[in-house]
């Protein structure tokens, strides 16, 4: 169940003394990024300010992460597993989530489809960038149109690939289209996230 239907009186606050685990995860790009601890009253006070908040054990106060550092978690969902004991939050990052100043506190090992979200703020950032010093930035200099030309340019590529070239050929030709394709998007403020929805949405109406 997510947030909207979160029957949070239902939940199983008895099994370990009212606290429940909740883990977090990048919505951007689905990397777990903490495990903390949540009572109810810091379940009640990540839902009314969406900033995710947690009950410490060490200091038996609720602390909302990145109070001290300013790298807040900004909730996008919350679910609970199907024992009610268990959470899932999903949630905007502002920063490193870790004390150690990386990404998640386990480590960075996000690898998959999923680092295309952390791909994606790459390239969000490095449109700021000076267009000498980034090939990112010069593609967006005039909009769209560098981008999408590249796009088709690489897409012929990967066609070509597909039928002339072994697989690590093919797979470094994917890898240039789908930069291209994510600085396309970019440009035309479409998310990586618009565009998975529409899949998604696709697949539910099968």
């Amino acid at each position: 169940m997510t947030d909207e239907n979160l029957d949070v009186g239902g939940l199983a606050w008895d099994k370990m003394d009212g606290l429940l685990p909740a883990v977090v995860q990048d919505a951007a790009t689905d990397q777990v990024l903490m495990l903390g601890y949540m009572n109810r009253e810091a379940l009640d006070a990540t839902l009314a300010t969406g900033l995710v908040t947690f009950f410490s054990r060490s200091k038996k106060r609720l602390w909302r992460k990145g109070e001290s550092s300013g790298n807040v978690l900004r909730l996008v969902a919350i679910a609970a597993d199907c024992d009610g004991d268990a959470l899932i939050v999903r949630a905007h990052p502002a920063g490193p989530t870790c004390h150690l100043g990386t990404d998640s506190c386990f480590g960075e090992l996000l690898g998959g489809g999923g680092w295309l979200g952390t791909l994606e703020r790459i390239i969000a950032a490095r449109a700021e960038a000076d267009p000498e010093q980034s090939y990112t930035a010069r593609l967006l200099t005039n909009g769209p149109a560098n981008a999408a030309q590249k796009v088709g340019e690489e897409g012929v590529e990967v066609a070509l690939a597909a039928v002339s070239r072994d697989s690590q050929g093919l797979t470094e030709e994917a890898a240039d289209l789908l930069f291209h394709l994510l600085v396309v998007l970019h440009a035309r403020e479409v998310s990586l996230a618009d565009v998975i929805g529409v899949l998604q949405a696709r697949h539910i109406g099968r």
